[in-house]
């Protein structure tokens, strides 16, 4: 029993440290109080973790304003955790930025995170325009409601897609979010066919995107790029012509990482 309560204490303790980081990241300078109210802890322990996370290196305090805030320790970390990934993002890159000078819209790069079933932003090129869509970098959305999300799935063996959907809640975010394993799998063969991934407000209301996948150098999906549209300047006349540009250049990305046609055109 007694180790059992230990555990439970270690799990609460881990999880109020991610509060606080969580709270910092949010609004980069706050007061002890502030992070103790973010993180739903007491100042006592706020103020005990703060100190710990001073010690490591991760957060520095303010002596003249009292106020707390990261360090560049937590991005050194998340810099060395994508260092495996630096040919996929030269590759991607490359390409994003042609897309991005074509189209002036948001161009973004996602990645299949394997632990919650979401896509994860990791690169992008923002709109040339003011009113556009806006994304953030490590920004995590559901893989049912996102052209990303579809884009990492479609490709996917069969069986690993099926296992993947029968984990989701669909959680609805905007009016045509797609709430069915049915119609998601119908999409999803759809978006196999055609070769890119669609999505007319399922993640975000005004707001319609396109993906494509990106395969390394063994025919699997590595990530995908998408560009998003706001409705009102998308021209319906012109949707053919995006679709073979994404496609175009998504294949182009592939390449670069070593796919060959031969194991199927994307």
């Amino acid at each position: 029993m007694a180790h059992s309560e230990d555990k439970t204490e270690n799990v609460a303790s881990v999880m109020k440290v991610f509060a606080v980081l969580e709270s910092l990241v949010e609004d980069r300078h706050l007061t002890l109080a502030d992070i103790a109210t973010k993180a739903m802890t007491s100042k006592a322990t706020a103020h005990r973790l703060l100190n710990t996370m001073i010690s490591l290196g991760y957060v520095q305090r303010d002596e003249e304003t009292d106020r707390y805030g990261l360090t560049l320790q937590l991005f050194s970390l998340g810099a060395r955790s994508i260092q495996g990934r630096s040919d996929l993002l030269w590759a991607a890159d490359r390409v994003m930025s042609k897309l991005s000078r074509m189209t002036g819209e948001s161009i973004n790069l996602g990645i299949l995170d394997n632990v919650d079933e979401k896509v994860v932003y990791v690169h992008k090129y923002d709109s040339h325009y003011n009113l556009s869509m806006k994304s953030t970098l490590g920004k995590r959305n559901p893989l049912h409601s996102t052209s990303l999300g579809k884009a990492l799935l479609a490709w996917r063996d069969p069986k690993d897609i099926e296992e993947r959907i029968s984990r989701m809640d669909f959680e609805v975010t905007a009016p045509n979010t797609i709430t069915s394993r049915t119609v998601l799998l119908s999409d999803l063969a759809a978006t196999r066919a055609r070769g890119y991934a669609e999505e007319i407000e399922e993640s975000e209301a005004g707001v319609r995107c396109m993906a494509v996948p990106i395969f390394d150098h063994l025919g699997r999906p590595v990530a995908a790029m998408s560009i998003a549209f706001p409705l009102f300047r998308f021209d319906e006349a012109k949707q053919p012509e995006i679709a073979q540009t994404i496609r175009d250049l998504g294949l182009e990305a592939s390449l670069s990482l070593g796919y060959s046609p031969d194991l199927g055109r994307p």
